[in-house]
């Protein structure tokens, strides 16, 4: 299947992280999905009920930045992609990566980032 649904850059507002002063103080998350599943239907009916509303996706995507701390993007990401599965089974495949910019390392870096394929 090559229909995708792709959405980038979803921010949340999280305390996630395996130091203290990221459980107390938090930092800026952000995710990207990668959706693949037959749109056909969409593509003819355009009827939202034919798809995955992105909104929904979107407020998933929050509430688990939000929600529950977890010390590990990776723990993160893997919630994010079993719950999106899930509640839609018409998925073939999903690509969830979690961009922690601010993770405390040693050196200045750009972006880290996690992604879990399910």
């Amino acid at each position: 299947m090559s229909d995708r649904i792709s959405l980038k850059g979803i921010w949340g507002f999280g305390y996630h992280g395996v130091f203290d002063h990221e459980a107390k103080n938090g930092q800026d998350f952000f995710v990207d999905l990668e959706i693949t599943l037959d749109l056909s239907k969409a593509s003819s009916t355009d009827d939202l009920a034919d798809t995955i509303d992105y909104g929904a996706l979107t407020d998933l995507v929050v509430e688990e930045i939000t929600g529950e701390r977890v010390q590990l993007i990776e723990r993160l990401a893997g919630r994010i992609a079993d719950r999106i599965k899930a509640q839609h089974p018409e998925i073939d495949w999903i690509e969830v990566t979690v961009h922690k910019p601010k993770a405390p390392v040693s050196s200045e870096v750009a972006d880290i980032s996690v992604t879990i394929t399910r």
